[in-house]
């Protein structure tokens, strides 16, 4: 084992960063947190920072900051075309790193970067963790990389204070999902079903197993993404889950628009719209579901 990885078992506890310090306010009210992804530069780094603080400002909990990849395995029809929008406009992870800086002085949302791991390995595991503290990122989840293969990444992005998140599927083990907890922070983040990400009618019914059997798993709080899409889901995940995460359906808002300020207008409705379903499920959440713990 590497030094490196061996630093990631030495870890101890830091002061609660941004995401674990939201969910524990959300905890306190019982309400469920709404995770809302954006693509960094679609259509332009500029206009993101707008449609990123009407966001922030309507009520989102936490804020994803896709970073455009020219492969987006993970991601449906709706992501690919903002991803694709984005790389012609020139947006690197360097300048969604800038863009994460200036959000930085207009908000405390916590910023999580979604991205793929092939533009953290050419900018560096070292540089990379270094730049995205400095720019004032709270955690980072790469999507095409697993905990087997992260001791270096983890120790890392753990060594600048960030918090790893990773993925579980409806299709991992009681024992894999127990793994992948092992190496999250902040938030273990459950794909609500198997393919891509995308709007969808409806939840899908083996989800409360799925979210039961995280829970065994980790004390973390639990967010679900991939197909939460309509304030339907968001009331019923109130029952399930400590958060909703919601994408494609925001991404769609900025494909539509036809200026900044309507992109950052529509996004900003549907996030109030999303928040006002998210607390209406208050009343169903109890102390039985374990929910928003951070330790």
């Amino acid at each position: 084992m590497s030094e490196a990885a061996k630093s990631v078992s030495r870890e101890t506890p830091a002061v609660p960063g941004r995401i674990s310090q939201r969910f524990a306010e959300l905890a306190e009210r019982g309400e469920l947190g709404l995770v809302a992804y954006l693509t960094a530069g679609d259509p332009t780094l500029a206009a993101s920072e707008e449609i990123v603080l009407a966001a922030a400002e309507a009520g989102a909990d936490v804020i994803e900051l896709g970073v455009p990849f020219s492969d987006p395995m993970a991601d449906g029809p709706i992501i690919q075309r903002a991803s694709e929008r984005a790389l012609r406009s020139g947006t690197t992870l360097a300048g969604v790193l800038q863009l994460a800086a200036r959000l930085r002085l207009k908000t405390d949302v916590p910023l999580v970067l979604f991205t793929y791991f092939n533009p953290i390995l050419q900018a560096g595991l070292e540089n990379f963790a270094r730049d995205a503290a400095t720019a004032g990122v709270d955690g980072v989840l790469v999507t095409d990389l697993t905990p087997e293969e992260a001791d270096e990444y983890r120790a890392a992005i753990r060594s600048r204070g960030l918090d790893t998140i990773f993925l579980a599927a409806p299709t991992s083990t009681d024992a894999r999902l127990s793994l992948i907890a092992a190496a999250t922070t902040g938030f273990l983040y459950v794909i609500s079903r198997t393919g891509v990400t995308g709007v969808r009618d409806a939840l899908p019914e083996d989800l409360p197993a799925l979210v039961r059997r995280a829970r065994v798993a980790t004390r973390l709080p639990i967010a679900v993404g991939f197909g939460i899409s309509l304030p339907t889901h968001v009331s019923v995940l109130g029952g399930i889950a400590d958060a909703a995460v919601v994408g494609s359906a925001i991404v769609a808002q900025v494909e539509k628009a036809a200026t900044t300020k309507e992109a950052a207008d529509s996004v900003r409705e549907l996030i109030r719209t999303l928040k006002r379903a998210a607390r209406a499920g208050v009343s169903r959440r109890g102390s039985e579901l374990g929910g928003g713990q951070t330790t």
